[in-house]
C-alpha cells in the first residue's frame, strides 16, 4: 500500500541582487568572499511512498526508474576496487536497461551518514538535504568534452546522450535520510531551474538550483535495500517535448523512519550514456 508523508525539503532561493548564483568548492576560505551567494528555504511537501508500484514511473516519463539487481561488489570501502569492479557492473546495467550503445563512468560518491560530522567534506560525504539537479545542458556537454577522447566528441554530441546516476544503498536498507525524486512532468523547466556555478580552484562546474513550486510531485521507495537501485536522469539531449530531461532530487528526513534504523550508506555512480 502506498503512503504519503509530510517532510521539509530545502529549496533554492536566487540572489536578491540578480547576480549569478555560485558555490565555492575546495577553495581556500576568504572572509571577504562568501562560500555561496544564494539562500535556501524549507517547505513542507507531500512525498508519496511508491513501494509496490515502482512501475508507475520510468526514465523517459518521470525522469527516474527503480530496479532490483544485487551487486557482486559488496564492500564499497576501497576506491580502486569500486572503480575496477563496480564501474563495470554499472556500465553493463545501464546499457542493458536503457538500450544505450555506450556508457562511460566519470565519477562516484560514497555517502555514509554520521550525525557527528556537521559538514559534508570530500573525505566524509553526507546525504545532501537540498533539492538540486546535478547537471545543466552546458555542464553536461562539458562532461563529454572532459571525459571522452577529443576525436569522438563532435560525433557524440550530434547524437542523443544522457547523464544518468545509478544510486544504490550499501549494506543496510535506506530508511535513514532516504532519497526523494521529483516527477519531471510536475516541474516548470523554464521557471523552476536556476543554473548555479560550482567554482573549483581549477575550473567551473554548473548545477541547477531548484525553486519551490507547489505543483511538484515527490516520490520515494521506503527502505530501499542494497539489492535495489534507482536510475536518476540528470540530463537528456532529446528535447522533443515528450521526454523527461532531468530529475530534481534530495535526501530528506522521513518522519516515519524507525528510531533504531541504521544510518544511511549509499553509492551513486555517474555515467555518460550514448545512443547510436
Amino acid at each position: 500500500m502506498s503512503e504519503t508523508v509530510t517532510a521539509k525539503l530545502v529549496y533554492f532561493t536566487p540572489p536578491a541582487d540578480g547576480s549569478r548564483p555560485y558555490t565555492l568548492i575546495n577553495t581556500p576560505s576568504d572572509p571577504n568572499i562568501p562560500r555561496q551567494n544564494y539562500k535556501s528555504e524549507e517547505h513542507d511537501v507531500l512525498i508519496e511512498n511508491i513501494r509496490g508500484k515502482e512501475g508507475s514511473v520510468s526514465l523517459d516519463t518521470a525522469g527516474y526508474q527503480f530496479f532490483r539487481r544485487p551487486s557482486a561488489h559488496k564492500g564499497f570501502t576501497d576506491k580502486a576496487a569500486i572503480e575496477a569492479e563496480y564501474y563495470k557492473e554499472c556500465i553493463e546495467l545501464v546499457k542493458e536497461l536503457t538500450g544505450a550503445s555506450r556508457a562511460v563512468v566519470f565519477d562516484h560518491t560514497v555517502r555514509r551518514h554520521n550525525p557527528e560530522d556537521k559538514e559534508d567534506t570530500p573525505e566524509k560525504r553526507q546525504p545532501v538535504p537540498r533539492v538540486h539537479v546535478d547537471q545543466t545542458p552546458s555542464s553536461a556537454r562539458r562532461r563529454v568534452e572532459m571525459h571522452l577522447p577529443s576525436e569522438d566528441v563532435p560525433h557524440l554530441l550530434q547524437r542523443r546522450f544522457q547523464i544518468i546516476n545509478l544510486w544504490r544503498p550499501i549494506s543496510v536498507p535506506a530508511f535513514d535520510w532516504p532519497l526523494a525524486l521529483c516527477d519531471y512532468r510536475s516541474i516548470n523547466y523554464q521557471g523552476d531551474l536556476v543554473p548555479t556555478a560550482l567554482r573549483y580552484p581549477d575550473r567551473d562546474g554548473e548545477t541547477f538550483g531548484v525553486k519551490f513550486n507547489p505543483d511538484h510531485k515527490w516520490k520515494y521507495v521506503k527502505g530501499m535495500t542494497p539489492e535495489e537501485f534507482v536510475l536518476i536522469k540528470c540530463y537528456d539531449s532529446q528535447e522533443d517535448g515528450k521526454t523527461a530531461l532531468l530529475t530534481p532530487h534530495t535526501a530528506f528526513q522521513d518522519p516515519t523512519t524507525p528510531k533504531d534504523a541504521p544510518l544511511r550508506q549509499s553509492i551513486e555512480v555517474r555515467l555518460l550514456v550514448f545512443y547510436d
